[in-house]
């Protein structure tokens, strides 16, 4: 019996979160897009909600290997030609302690 039963799911949350951090919003997002990422999509409630997976199950090693297979894998390479996307990855390496190389 696993202590946690959810962990799975949780890491899978994990990695959305990032992705959809790292991301950014669209240039033609709607005023209701707009608004939810000013309220949900800083810095702060993208750490709140990595640490609440992390509680539940996820460890820190995949949630530093996911950001660092971010920078790496050509299946992300798409996401971080976006606007700001290399400076958001850096601000969630600086908050788990890690070089800000890319």
């Amino acid at each position: 019996m696993s202590f946690f039963p959810l962990r799975d799911w949780h890491l899978k949350h994990m990695e959305n979160t990032v992705v959809k951090f790292v991301k950014g919003l669209s240039e033609n997002s709607t005023n209701y897009e707009r608004r939810m990422y000013r309220k949900y999509g800083t810095i702060y409630n993208i750490r709140r909600q990595i640490n609440h997976d992390i509680v539940h199950g996820v460890t820190n090693h995949e949630v530093i290997s996911f950001l660092q297979k971010i920078e790496g894998d050509p299946t992300f390479s798409e996401l971080l030609k976006n606007n700001g996307a290399v400076d958001r990855v850096c601000e969630i390496k600086k908050y788990f302690g890690l070089n800000n190389e890319i």
